[in-house]
């Protein structure tokens, strides 16, 4: 360093450092700094988490790793082409309608929304049973409910629900859906029945409003086929040749659901911008008031023979010193309030996210360093050249 003792120069740096910050003289700084990460690393540590649990979900939240929803079943030559290539593939039906009791039991209608499932349902995922079980799906003869059916209807498992023109029994109760999707048709209760129930219900008219999903699952051993299946859906879908048909896929499934995450980052940035802003303006203040304190200090160093590379070079360090502390301060403060967020926003999640990656935590500690550079370093660098005049002048300048 210039011939400087590099031994000597850093315990300089850290008793200056351990005697400032004892004084006091550091506290807005390693405040200002801190409170910045803590805010930014927050939000990042949020968002990370939140995305890579949407990332890992995904399959579960469509489906399936590639799902075409349409208003009229997928063509035997789809079918086809997808058992061809070795993919898994499970076909549903969505549909409001109308449910209700015996006349014995009340004679009571519900409005639901009903889901006709095959044999390979759910792809992805898991079919949670109240009482902790699971299963693949009704079989035929019976339906699958949600509680709230059995509450307005006043019904309970084993009893028999009218379903159109069939009266099927009630095998079990559904405590979680894997792929409810959103609209109308998520909010509604749940009847879930057996494809081969659905001819004799006569609820499938020419006018119906009928929702079909084609779900596509794969192997990662698979990837290949799938991409090749993806691309050839989407070719077939911008030409028109299925109208009314949807691709969904791991990047673009749920838009609702990452629109609304997208929403919350962005106005959680904002908070976090807004607090970096006022922390770095509490940064540059601090330096300014640090310099200023240490002018005769240094004025004093220079008369007693010490170069101004080698004071600059002190106080510059002993300032990105603090503000390193005071970053980690800021990234374990920041990890607190992710998770204090995350505690209020339990119910909402409902799900327990991956860890973050490393990302969040380079992004807290960058911004705890570009603070520090951008608004605090200009004025303590200046003290390099603050001339020994001055312990004789207080007028002297660099």
């Amino acid at each position: 360093m210039g011939g400087m003792n590099v031994p000597s120069v850093w315990m300089q740096v850290l008793r200056r450092l351990w005697r400032d910050a004892r004084a006091g003289e550091l506290r807005l700084l390693i405040v200002g700094v801190a409170l910045a990460v803590a805010a930014v690393s927050a939000v990042a540590l949020l968002g990370d988490r939140l995305e890579r649990g949407l990332k890992r979900d995904a399959a579960q939240l469509i489906g399936g790793d590639l799902v075409v929803s349409a208003d009229r079943p997928a063509s035997e030559a789809w079918r086809a082409r997808v058992q061809q290539l070795g993919l898994q593939q499970s076909h549903t039906a969505n549909f409001p309608s109308m449910v209700r009791s015996s006349d014995a039991q009340g004679g009571a209608t519900r409005l639901v929304a009903i889901k006709a499932v095959d044999d390979a349902y759910p792809l992805r995922g898991l079919l949670q049973l109240k009482g902790g079980q699971t299963g693949r799906g009704p079989k035929p003869g019976e339906v699958w409910v949600d509680q709230q059916v059995l509450d307005s209807l006043n019904l309970q498992a084993g009893d028999r629900l009218g379903v159109g023109d069939s009266w099927l029994r009630i095998g079990a109760v559904i405590q979680t859906e894997p792929d409810r999707g959103a609209g109308f048709l998520a909010f509604a209760p749940r009847v879930m029945l057996h494809q081969t129930d659905l001819p004799a219900t006569n609820l499938v008219q020419p006018a119906s409003r009928i929702g079909y999903r084609m779900a596509v699952g794969a192997e990662p051993r698979q990837a290949a086929a799938l991409a090749a299946l993806n691309q050839e859906l989407k070719t077939y879908l911008d030409a028109g040749s299925w109208r009314g048909a949807r691709l969904e896929t791991l990047q673009s499934g749920r838009p609702e659901l990452r629109q609304t995450l997208e929403r919350g980052e962005r106005f959680l940035s904002l908070v976090a911008l807004l607090a970096a802003l006022l922390s770095g303006i509490a940064v540059a203040l601090s330096a300014r008031d640090f310099a200023a304190r240490h002018v005769d200090e240094v004025a004093m160093l220079r008369v007693l023979g010490q170069k101004g590379t080698r004071v600059g070079f002190v106080y510059a360090a002993e300032f990105l010193l603090a503000g390193l502390i005071a970053s980690v301060l800021g990234l374990l403060a920041g990890w607190a309030l992710h998770s204090l967020l995350l505690a209020v926003l339990g119910d909402l999640v409902g799900v327990q996210l991956p860890a973050p990656g490393p990302l969040p935590f380079a992004v807290g500690l960058g911004l705890g360093l570009a603070l520090l550079v951008a608004f605090g370093l200009p004025p303590v660098l200046g003290l390099s050249r603050v001339p020994p005049l001055r312990v004789l002048r207080r007028d002297a300048k660099a």
